[in-house]
């Protein structure tokens, strides 16, 4: 019990003595100081005291492609406590291969009365479904925030990262380490986030290498966003003789690193590979990746800003709120070696 005390009172800034009197049910603690101290136990995953429970002020559905790719359980886990300071009980809906499709847990999650929905990377993401889907839902009264993907013909809050910024981050990095053979590694050409990583990769290799937007699309390989769709696409690429690899997602480089490996490719003395989400665990793959960190944290509680709003009354714009990411360097890129070569001779 002595050091569930310290962790709690270590996340809530507090002494283990104002834990115990919180947890005790004691007077004596300022409100805000309580409510510290019942947020750290909701964070850190232990449960209430019975008498000290609140009761929910209603249930949040979330509902997520998969969560085999790490970048979704990131949010999920975000989403949930965001939501949970608030007082709002969150149900995880998640699509699996021959299983629920979105509409299906949509229904789900309406008929159970909950008082809102997240949709994360869904169906608003790609420009061949059907968006009335969601002015249905409008219709019946049930709010919504959508995060990573955009339509015009949806009025509800989006919240997204960057596309096209992260793509110029990726693309000078590797044009200031030497390479000049860039390709990218994306999901199907259908999915906004793809289309605007497409745009913001021919900018870029434009402003950086000179490269007209049609030579730039000659180094674009679509694939799936899985391990397997990585390699899959960065084998395409390194037969077309790129030196540096930028992905969609960190699954997809793991993937891309897999590919030059069987090729007998080293990384990153000879192929480097950047990566996109930065997902938990991925600074411990071999070579830790070079990756766009998503602001995942940021994105998943203006997420749930937006959406206590829209249940408050006191609606967000019907907007998209757009978030930058940042490169994080690490060991899976590194200069071409011909670039490297060049200024050690001189």
């Amino acid at each position: 019990m002595t050091a569930r005390l310290a962790d709690i009172a270590a996340q809530a800034g507090v002494s283990e003595a104002t834990v115990s009197r919180v947890l005790n049910g004691k007077q004596g603690v300022a409100a805000a100081t309580r409510e510290s101290v019942l947020a750290a136990l909701d964070v850190l995953g232990y449960e209430r005291p019975v008498k000290l429970r609140r009761r929910s002020a209603g249930l949040v559905g979330l509902i997520t492609p998969e969560l085999e790719n790490p970048i979704f359980p990131a949010f999920a886990q975000v989403i949930a406590q965001a939501l949970t300071r608030q007082g709002y009980t969150p149900v995880l809906a998640t699509q699996t291969p021959g299983g629920s499709t979105e509409d299906e847990l949509t229904e789900m999650l309406v008929d159970r009365g909950v008082a809102g929905i997240i949709f994360v990377s869904g169906l608003h993401a790609d420009t061949t479904a059907d968006m009335q889907r969601y002015e249905r839902l409008r219709g019946q009264g049930v709010p919504f925030v959508l995060v990573n993907g955009f339509s015009s013909k949806v009025r509800a809050p989006f919240v997204s990262p960057d596309d096209r910024a992260a793509m110029r981050l990726a693309v000078t990095h590797l044009a200031a380490l030497g390479h000049r053979r860039i390709g990218l590694a994306v999901g199907p050409e259908r999915f906004v986030p793809v289309q605007r990583k497409i745009e913001g990769f021919v900018r870029a290799m434009d402003e950086q290498l000179g490269l007209g937007a049609e030579r730039a699309e000659e180094f674009v390989q679509h694939s799936l966003y899985t391990l397997e769709g990585g390699q899959a696409a960065a084998t395409a690429l390194l037969e077309r003789d790129c030196t540096g690899v930028v992905c969609a997602s960190d699954m997809m480089a793991l993937g891309a690193i897999r590919a030059a490996r069987q090729r007998g490719l080293q990384v990153p003395r000879e192929v480097s590979v950047i990566g996109f989400d930065d997902s938990p665990l991925i600074a411990f793959t071999d070579p830790p990746l070079t990756t766009i960190r998503q602001p995942v944290t940021a994105m998943g509680q203006a997420a749930v800003r937006a959406l206590l709003e829209e249940i408050g009354g006191t609606p967000a714009p019907h907007s998209e709120f757009v978030f930058l990411p940042e490169l994080v360097v690490r060991g899976s890129t590194a200069s071409f070696p011909s670039a490297a070569g060049r200024t050690e001779t001189g």
